[in-house]
């Protein structure tokens, strides 16, 4: 790893620190996000997750209506997709994937190109984020829906137990790291064919059974039957949503190898982190709780047979290091008005040279970089006016103050 060490934990919003991370650095990215259940969760008091706290429910007031914008600007395929979710499902369902879209355009940019995404949900929006995916990822980069089967203790209504969680597994290219996995043989097919291996017969040219030789089983499914945690389980934390171990050992043995990057950007309890520092892997995690450092730490000790991993923890925003040194951003000046005729990229009004302002069109505090693709000119009030905000936010402002836009 080069920009960021291995066992960095940041704590904060994800999506600057997903803006700020070099292109291509990462192997393996899983995300288990909010699901958009409508639910609020909290870690039951006494367990070593208490004050663990999340509301799982969306409305655009939630969501930076700046969001949108980007997307309009930047994928009109999938600003099309979660518009239609708005009027098939509800504004719900649009708030909760843009969220979701901003951050998945910046997890596309850092995977490398034989890197795999696994995306955790459960089948209240698994067939928009499908549609979601298949805009940013591409429909050819589908690999598998991945089924976790688990039972629980049943509840009596007028449907068949809802007891499955689905993982929407994309590859970045076409050459991706597979490690191909087994489910145990079944008696049957022991029966048949442990013992029994064909070889050719250099005399006859005929295939014959021969030599005892063990079998790996039958290539796994993508149904996977994996128990959830138990309330005794000693790998239960209380984390209010948290995934069993085996689950994430699978996944990254399946799609990484050894020293490779795992990323996790809702890594909550740690699961992930745990998992990948067992196999050999490096990782990254980022949570908005602070509590996901005590957590990590204490489970890496736990499952790591006492062993404590030094964990670098981070509140900042990274700078990226794959753009090469970057002289002051003010140097583009001229180039920039050259480039934008002497107008305001804002009002788009004509201006002499000292009256245009440099300006980053994605905030610094957003993950904006001082690349000179994200550098604009503006006027001294589309400046004041956008302040820290984003272009999209800024036209829309603009709109409200000439009375061109909604009130």
């Amino acid at each position: 790893m080069t920009q960021l060490s291995n066992r960095t934990l940041f704590t904060g919003d994800n999506l600057p620190v997903l803006r700020r991370m070099d292109n291509a650095s990462v192997d393996l990215i899983y995300l288990d996000p909010p699901f958009n259940s409508n639910r609020t969760y909290s870690a039951p008091i006494g367990s070593e997750a208490a004050g663990a706290a999340f509301k799982d429910s969306w409305e655009l007031s939630d969501v930076d209506l700046a969001w949108h914008g980007e997307i309009a600007e930047r994928e009109p395929a999938l600003y099309e997709i979660v518009g239609a979710a708005g009027r098939a499902h509800s504004k719900g369902m649009q708030a909760y994937l843009i969220m979701m879209a901003v951050r998945l355009l910046e997890m596309r940019r850092i995977l490398r190109p034989t890197g795999s995404v696994y995306l955790h949900c459960d089948p209240t929006a698994s067939h928009y984020l499908k549609t979601l995916m298949d805009a940013i990822w591409g429909k050819d980069q589908f690999r598998n829906e991945i089924v976790w089967s688990y039972k629980r203790w049943p509840s009596k209504q007028r449907n068949f137990q809802s007891m499955h969680d689905v993982i929407l597994r994309y590859s970045a290219g076409g050459e991706w790291t597979w490690n191909q996995q087994y489910e145990p043989p079944s008696a049957s097919y022991v029966k048949r064919f442990k013992g029994k291996t064909q070889v050719l017969d250099p005399e006859s040219k005929t295939r014959k059974l021969v030599i005892d030789k063990p079998t790996k089983g039958l290539p796994m499914r993508d149904s996977w039957d994996i128990s959830i945690l138990a309330g005794s389980s000693k790998e239960r934390c209380g984390y209010p949503t948290q995934k069993p171990l085996t689950l994430l050992e699978r996944i990254i043995q399946s799609s990484s190898n050894p020293s490779d990057v795992i990323l996790d950007p809702f890594c909550g309890c740690a699961t992930t982190l745990v998992a990948a520092e067992k196999l050999d892997r490096h990782w990254i995690g980022i949570d908005l709780s602070d509590m996901a450092v005590r957590l990590v730490k204490s489970r890496m000790e736990r499952e790591l047979g006492g062993l404590i991993c030094k964990v670098v923890h981070r509140t900042d925003i990274p700078e990226r290091t794959d753009q090469g040194p970057l002289p002051d951003y003010r140097t583009h000046k001229h180039t920039l008005y050259g480039r934008q005729e002497g107008r305001c990229e804002g009002c788009r009004i004509y201006f002499p040279y000292p009256n245009l302002t440099v300006d980053h069109v994605q905030p610094r505090s957003q993950g904006g970089t001082h690349h000179m693709s994200n550098l604009q000119l503006l006027c001294g009030a589309c400046n004041s006016i956008k302040g820290t905000g984003t272009m999209a936010d800024l036209r829309a402002r603009l709109e409200r103050r000439d009375g061109t836009g909604p009130k």
